[in-house]
């Protein structure tokens, strides 16, 4: 992935543009735990797994980590 010249985003530039979206997507996933109940877990996985690129779905998987456990 590239900014708008031709130098690579750097890991660090990557999660600075991306943790809002982040959060966001993970707040969004969790709200529908309640109503889908037992199957939000496959729900989930299907939805993680439709996110790109990698590195954006692992942030998601940590901040739905994150925001289980707090």
């Amino acid at each position: 992935m590239t900014d708008s010249g031709d130098a690579p985003v750097t890991r660090v530039e990557f999660h600075r543009q991306h943790q809002a979206d982040a959060v966001a997507e993970a707040e969004r996933l969790l709200a529908r735990r309640g109503e889908l109940q037992g199957a939000w877990l496959h729900w989930v996985a299907g939805e993680l797994y439709r996110l790109g690129p990698p590195p954006y779905a692992s942030m998601v998987r940590r901040e739905l980590q994150r925001l289980s456990q707090g």
